[in-house]
């Protein structure tokens, strides 16, 4: 699977000929990429409605692709009667096969205009990944390690709307991934966090994850 961090909570993954985009806040100030760059997706993931995690862009991306839009269901809704095509409006625990990638929606611990706030699993048949939206730590992601086994998890680590470096060093104990990447971090100043000290922390307590740090336009395949 090829990571791209396209700063903040946005990360564009590929594998297996499949594209996908997950909370593309192509307008953030960290952000290398605009909408108009992008000229293919096959599915978009949006976690939650705030501002920073790109319901605006995700629609129009889909609108101009063709891709997938999939939330949960209150805003997939909104998606569709803005004009998205192709919705799926998921809620916490399902999941939606879309050619050869599966989409499960999973429960975040945080706040929203629309619907819940959500954390996504992807399988694509090469590998697993875990976004965990904007959320705090809870205990019930030792049960998205044991049901999905994620190979990559993407984790914020910025506090004040998030979990901060401690409890995402904790989580990634729990979730058991293979490798972790830092984000939701240093996009404002009330986020203002070291990812070098989450990786210290994890070396400490989650010995068999590798933690990948990446700036905003870096690509990594992972794991």
């Amino acid at each position: 699977m090829k990571f791209t961090y396209l700063g903040h909570a946005s990360f564009k993954v590929e594998a297996d000929d499949k594209t996908v985009f997950i909370d593309p806040w192509l307008g953030g100030p960290t952000s290398p990429l605009k909408v108009d760059d992008v000229d293919h997706a096959d599915i978009v993931l949006v976690t939650h409605d705030h501002g920073d995690h790109g319901y605006e862009e995700a629609v129009a991306i889909c609108k101009k692709t063709g891709a997938f839009f999939v939330a949960i269901n209150e805003l997939g809704l909104k998606a569709q009667s803005a004009g998205a095509k192709r919705v799926h409006t998921l809620n916490i625990g399902g999941s939606v096969k879309i050619e050869e990638v599966t989409v499960t929606l999973v429960q975040a611990f945080h706040s929203c205009g629309e619907g819940a706030p959500t954390g996504f699993v992807v399988r694509f048949p090469s590998g697993t990944f875990y976004h965990a939206g904007d959320t705090g730590v809870f205990s019930g992601m030792q049960l998205i390690g044991d049901l999905y086994s994620p190979d990559v998890a993407l984790l914020p680590i910025g506090s004040y709307y998030t979990m901060d470096v401690q409890q995402a060093a904790l989580a990634t104990r729990l979730l058991r991934p293979k490798c972790v990447v830092p984000m939701h971090y240093n996009t404002f100043p009330v986020i203002e966090a070291d990812p070098e000290e989450f990786a210290q922390l994890v070396s400490r307590t989650a010995t068999s994850t590798k933690v990948k740090i990446l700036k905003p336009g870096e690509s990594a395949d992972l794991p």
